[in-house]
């Protein structure tokens, strides 16, 4: 296993939403959106026309908000089914119409639009304008818990290929996609779009509710299955299966990408006072390699310079596991009632058979404010087939709360990074800042907290690129957690480049934790 680095002025970026073209009018199964797929990528990318009028598409996120699908009248409400349908109106940029077809034993048939089933607030329309306008997306929703008497919603699938679902008592948090194109890279992004979903209509009992979706773009197509289960063992999962079809050669594709939100932590202090500690939707990319190492980068915001983007990856062979998890899960590191970040799912990646060479790429963007998703992490293939050749990438999402599960079962943890401005004593015992940085990262868990406090045969690995310089490192027992605190020190060359970090800790030679892998962005003002 290999890591790269790059980072480079970032170019402009736009979300352009796509729209559907007409389809046949049944699918039943994978095979069947897949034929679909392959024949879009045979021909021209056909730019979609949106049908929205003025009034929607200069609508503010507030006023759009205002608009409100009516629950009484979801879908499937009245028929004692486990789960129903709600729907998301077309506003700002959701101004083109997807397809939504139900599928019965009787066949397919499409789930229409109509204006009464939404409230749309204050906003001033033409009804004539809204009378055959189509969805912007749907939401899922299934009762989960048996204290209350309504349905939670459970899943989102709105704009591009986005999707969210949350498990028993979580919230939204970060987003899954179906594909990822030339993310990271100087060139505009491209946001594939799901443009017609087909939806099994469930049968009394199920706790699971499969749909399918048809993906297309200017560069690519792609077929899913997604089988959504609200509650596996208190947790949502997705399991997703993906045939992807290439019309033109991309820079980067990036499969099963997870999008998330990184704005300050301990490891990364904000800058101006705030009563929250912490405010991100994830705090750390997990790697649990091909060759079993298991990794933990912690993210962060490159603030120093808006323009860079902040660009790595992990090289290996058949992957085992990949996330962006939100680790910690006490109310008082985040100390927000409104948005409940402490509640906000980790999402984990898990492949279903080999995927080959290629490597986990993540990409950390700048930003001041917390309703941007700046963080992005996939799979990036080494090879990329010819056009009408299929990539085939199966795997399911974890959707957890439970980071137990999300990590090594044997091997110590990063429980958390936190970052200080190196100190020195003085001959008064008062502390100087000596102008270089600390780190204190806790290990914790495992085979390492079974280890007697005096244990003297731990030892720390630790590595720093040549653009620092390691000044002092210690590694102490920790009481609290059971663990041990590595303090490391270094002095940064060139602020105005990056430092890579790792550390772990062994014992007779062997790891046991897993490693502290640490990208430092530029530190100058």
């Amino acid at each position: 296993m290999s890591i790269t680095f790059l980072q480079y002025r970032r170019g402009w970026m736009t979300l352009v939403l796509l729209s559907s073209l007409a389809q046949p009018s049944y699918a039943f199964n994978l095979n069947d959106v897949d034929a679909q797929a392959k024949a879009l990528a045979m021909h021209p990318y056909q730019q979609p026309q949106s049908n929205l009028s003025a009034t929607f598409k200069q609508l503010q996120f507030a006023q759009y908000q205002q608009i409100h699908f009516k629950i009484d009248h979801a879908y499937w409400q009245d028929q004692d089914l486990p789960f129903k349908l709600a729907f998301y109106h077309q506003g700002m940029q959701f101004d083109t119409p997807v397809k939504i077809n139900e599928i019965t034993a009787d066949g397919v048939q499409p789930i229409r639009y109509h204006a009464d089933d939404f409230s749309f607030g204050n906003i001033r329309h033409d009804t004539k304008a809204v009378k055959n306008l189509g969805f912007a997306g749907f939401k899922i929703l299934y009762h989960l818990d048996p204290q209350h008497n309504w349905d939670d919603e459970v899943a989102s699938f709105l704009g591009a290929s986005y999707f969210r679902v949350i498990g028993p008592h979580q919230v939204y948090g970060l987003s899954a996609r179906g594909l990822a194109i030339n993310t990271g890279e100087a060139q505009p992004e491209e946001f594939p779009r799901f443009n017609t979903y087909w939806i099994e209509k469930p049968k009394k009992g199920d706790t699971s509710l499969k749909l399918y979706a048809l993906l297309n773009s200017p560069s690519a197509s792609g077929a899913y299955q997604f089988t959504i289960t609200p509650n596996a063992n208190g947790d949502a999962r997705v399991d997703v299966k993906s045939r992807i079809y290439l019309r033109k050669p991309v820079k980067r594709l990036g499969i099963a990408p997870l999008t998330s939100m990184y704005l300050y932590g301990a490891n990364q202090p904000w800058a101006s006072h705030s009563f929250r500690p912490a405010l991100h939707d994830s705090n750390g990319l997990a790697i649990h390699t091909g060759t079993g190492e298991w990794i933990w980068r912690p993210l962060e915001n490159p603030l120093k310079d808006p323009q860079y983007i902040s660009f790595s990856s992990f090289a290996m062979t058949n992957p085992k596991g990949f996330g962006l998890l939100q680790r910690g899960r006490n109310f008082s590191q985040y100390e927000d009632l409104k948005d409940r970040y402490d509640r906000r799912p980790s999402g984990w990646i898990v492949p279903d058979g080999d995927w080959g060479k290629g490597r986990v790429a993540l990409v950390e963007l700048a930003t001041d404010n917390e309703t941007n998703d700046n963080i992005v992490a996939f799979w990036e293939p080494d090879k990329l087939p010819k056009r009408g050749q299929a990539l085939r990438f199966d795997y399911h999402i974890d959707f957890s709360t439970h980071e137990q599960r999300l990590r090594s079962k044997t091997l110590g943890y990063v429980k958390q990074t936190m970052r200080t401005p190196g100190q020195t004593y003085q001959d008064n015992l008062i502390r100087k800042a000596d102008g270089t940085i600390e780190y204190l990262i806790d290990f914790a868990g495992g085979e390492l907290s079974q280890l007697p406090k005096g244990d003297s045969g731990i030892k720390s690995q630790i590595s720093v690129d040549n653009n620092a310089t390691l000044i002092s490192h210690q590694l102490q027992y920790n009481p609290v957690t059971g663990g041990r605190r590595l303090a490391l020190r270094i002095k940064v060359n060139n602020p105005k480049k990056p430092v890579e970090m790792r550390a772990n800790l062994t014992k007779d030679g062997h790891p046991i934790t897993e490693t502290w892998s640490y990208l430092l962005n530029r530190t100058d003002k």
